[in-house]
């Protein structure tokens, strides 16, 4: 069973009647409100799938995401991707996509190693 947009006692609930293997919540890197579920999932070894995990490609922390797609060398969208996969290993974002190139290069964000001084700069936004 999947779960979307529910707090860590709405999961604990519905644990108590059926396994959960999904948690898909609202969440990138603007969008923060679920923090607390996405560490209950990561310590209950629960998939967390944030939807809109590109905040709909309208990140307003642009000038940061420039600076460290310009360091690594990539773009500012698979900078936002690494600090998603970066923030926890059950994160799964699954970011929409129109064209094969888009796909090539949000599946190349995956291979992206953020240092932890540019994952704490970006988490500090």
């Amino acid at each position: 069973i999947g779960l979307s947009e529910v707090s860590v006692e709405q999961i604990e609930k519905a644990r108590k009647v059926v396994p959960i293997a999904t948690v898909q919540n609202h969440y990138n890197l603007e969008v923060r409100q679920h923090e607390n579920v996405l560490d209950y999932c990561g310590r209950e070894k629960i998939a967390f799938l944030p939807f809109f995990p590109l905040a709909s490609g309208s990140l307003s922390h642009q000038q940061e995401l420039q600076e460290l797609a310009e360091k690594y060398q990539v773009t500012p969208i698979q900078i936002a991707l690494a600090w998603l996969l970066k923030r926890s290993p059950m994160m799964l974002p699954i970011p929409g996509t129109l064209s094969i190139e888009h796909l090539e290069s949000n599946i190349a964000a995956a291979s992206i190693k953020l240092s932890e001084e540019d994952y704490q700069v970006l988490t500090r936004l």
